[in-house]
């Protein structure tokens, strides 16, 4: 059983664990986007995700903390430039995991693909404004048309309190 342990080890000592997600992190920072297993992918996730908020905070003792988990200047770098400068506004989620349908043939190792969310151009649509969610309908924009949706719903009032006439039948007469 596994209770109560949330660090996957990926079958190395601290040390290689180590040096594997920091060599994983700088090449995803530079190239902003690798293949590699699942399981590696989930472990770096955890891993760069907090170095990317850190990021976001450029001061010397951030820089110094990012670069101790690296060790690379050219991946903090940009980490702190690129990285950080189109992350600002996002809140969390930084990385996507994007899983392969094939198996690794020497391992049969379920494969991946991880990449940094704001750099795919490909999801992004241009030009496109960001709407604020809601879980109601909404019937105009504010500021416009705001006159014609006030005298509709003046008009629906009206009808609704005048009462209805009876409709008459009229029965035409075959002669």
């Amino acid at each position: 059983m596994r209770h109560g342990k949330k660090i996957n080890h990926l079958g190395r000592q601290a040390a290689h664990r180590h040096a594997l997600l920091s060599n994983m992190a700088s090449s995803l920072i530079l190239h902003k986007r690798i293949t590699t297993t699942v399981a590696k992918a989930k472990a770096l996730r955890k891993y760069v995700e907090p170095l990317i908020t850190k990021a976001k905070d450029n001061t010397t003792h951030s820089r110094r903390t990012v670069m101790a988990y690296l060790q690379n200047k050219e991946s903090v770098t940009a980490l702190f430039g690129e990285v950080a400068g189109r992350t600002a506004d996002r809140p969390g989620g930084y990385t996507r995991i994007i899983k392969f349908g094939d198996a690794r043939l020497g391992d049969a190792a379920e494969m991946c693909l991880m990449e940094l969310v704001d750099f795919n151009d490909i999801y992004k649509k241009d030009g496109a404004e960001k709407k604020a969610k809601t879980r109601r309908g909404r019937k105009s924009k504010k500021g416009e048309g705001v006159e014609e949706v006030i005298e509709e719903a003046k008009a629906s009032e009206e009808t609704e309190k005048k009462p209805k006439k009876a409709a008459k039948k009229t029965v035409k007469k075959k002669d």
